[in-house]
């Protein structure tokens, strides 16, 4: 009984097993397929373009609609206009004094 719940524990690990390396490998291993060596060299070339977290390849006209939305959301939400509404606002909790409570003996 106990050996053959061992057998099939061994048997449903190399399943999984093969599983697992069947999914990583291609992963692993360089492009073989044309196509996916295309996206691959896409994918980088994305990359090298995005760098320091600005639209790729923007048109005029998308410029000038992120600037329309970036105001309007100021607008919404009260910024002084000297606020960067991009960036996450940082919140400061002051540490607030509790006064302990003392027992009356």
């Amino acid at each position: 009984m106990l050996s053959q719940s061992i057998l099939s524990g061994v048997r449903v690990l190399r399943i999984e097993a093969r599983r697992s390396i069947g999914i990583v490998a291609p992963a692993l291993s360089k492009a073989s397929d044309p196509i996916q060596q295309l996206f691959l060299d896409k994918v980088r070339e994305y990359k090298q373009k995005s760098s320091g977290g600005k639209l790729v390849d923007p048109s005029p006209e998308i410029e000038r609609e992120m600037k329309n939305e970036l105001e309007r959301v100021a607008k919404q939400f009260g910024s002084d206009g000297k606020t960067d509404m991009t960036k996450f606002p940082d919140f400061k909790f002051p540490e607030v004094k509790v006064d302990p409570i003392t027992s009356a003996n």
